[in-house]
């Protein structure tokens, strides 16, 4: 009796208009994404491995589980015919990152030929990689770069145009006249980033942002 009410179930899930079976790993896909949510990376995929399956189409997931720890998923797919076929595998979720093509030293600025983008699985880009080749050209490499290997936010950092020690061009930009003076800087600074100064012609201490290589303002 039980049997016969999941088949009368299933066919009165089958309209004519569902009929068409799909592909079971684009089911199996359509599963893992709803399975992640909100939490799916912008760029992610998966790469749906069977372990158990013995048909390619169905027409519907009837029942689906999935461990994101371990990619394992189990699944009922329910066949053209309305059998319920039972399948497992891996849904193996992976994403777009972009990796050096070479070895890049400290100190050197990443440019755009030395980037290539790559799918990886996930579990090997960690939470702190740069996923985004937006946030990477252009930066200065703080630690050794790896060829082929995902990159560490806290492994690059903004360009830095000025050095600890440089003799800067000082540009006071407010009052009604740019003043200009000569200084020592106190530390290292990227565009943008404040950093203090040793005024050389009054011997002080001031507060500027650095705006280009050798220049920094001042607002008061």
């Amino acid at each position: 009796m039980k049997k016969i009410l999941i088949s009368l179930f299933l066919t009165y899930l089958i309209t004519p208009a569902s009929v068409m079976a799909e592909k079971l790993d684009v089911l199996i896909q359509e599963k893992a994404v709803e399975a992640y949510g909100s939490i799916l990376p912008e760029s992610g995929n998966f790469d749906i491995i069977f372990q158990t399956a013995g048909i390619q189409d169905a027409v519907v997931i009837s029942a689906f589980w999935m461990d994101k720890n371990t990619s394992q998923f189990i699944a009922n797919a329910v066949t053209q015919d309305g059998v319920v076929r039972r399948v497992s595998g891996l849904a193996i979720l992976t994403v777009q990152v972009p990796v050096p093509v070479r070895r890049l030293m400290p100190n050197e600025i990443v440019m755009k030929e030395d980037v290539q983008i790559q799918r990886m699985h996930y579990s090997r880009v960690g939470a702190y990689a740069v996923t985004d080749v937006k946030d990477l050209i252009g930066k200065q490499v703080r630690r050794l770069l790896t060829k082929g290997r995902p990159v560490m936010a806290q492994s690059v950092m903004n360009e830095r145009i000025i050095d600890r020690g440089d003799i800067v061009e000082i540009r006071y930009l407010d009052g009604p006249l740019k003043l200009t003076a000569p200084g020592r800087a106190l530390g290292d600074a990227y565009r943008g980033q404040e950093i203090k100064i040793v005024n050389l012609v009054g011997n002080i201490t001031v507060v500027g942002v650095a705006s280009g290589e050798g220049l920094v303002d001042i607002i008061q």
